[in-house]
């Protein structure tokens, strides 16, 4: 695609958004250590439990969330893609710091991931369909 537009903005959301999967991960190293938990283990003490919950979870909507943002900046628009996937960074942040505390103050961080990517979701989608129907 010739006319792709910059999207520098959905870019640096698209690092921050490695670096926070890296922190994870890193986090989840340092709980094996700390914890005595020998890997490919997943279970042994709640911390690291919830502290693995956190990664993958992390990661598994990193993988829908990276192609909705990046769909979003092309078809819409670079500052709306990168305010939704800021949001999203956002909740995330707020998602793994209660998890890692307890469990259940997860919920509100979660939740606001989830709305930012429904927002990537349908604005990459709405996008798309404008495109193909030729700029209507």
């Amino acid at each position: 695609m010739a006319n792709v537009p910059p999207c520098p903005l959905t870019a640096g959301i698209t690092l921050l958004m490695a670096l926070l999967m890296f922190g994870t991960c890193f986090s989840v190293g340092r709980a094996r250590h700390t914890y005595g938990i020998v890997a490919p283990a997943t279970t042994g003490h709640p911390t690291f439990e919830r502290l693995y919950r956190v990664q993958m979870n992390t990661l598994e909507w990193a993988v829908m969330t990276l192609p909705c943002l990046w769909v979003c900046a092309v078809f819409t628009s670079d500052a709306l893609a990168a305010a939704l996937g800021g949001l999203w960074l956002v909740g995330r942040i707020w998602y793994a710091l209660g998890y890692a505390r307890e469990a259940r103050l997860r919920a509100r961080g979660f939740t606001l991931g989830a709305l930012a990517f429904g927002g990537l979701g349908l604005a990459a989608g709405y996008g798309v369909l404008r495109q193909l129907l030729g700029g209507v």
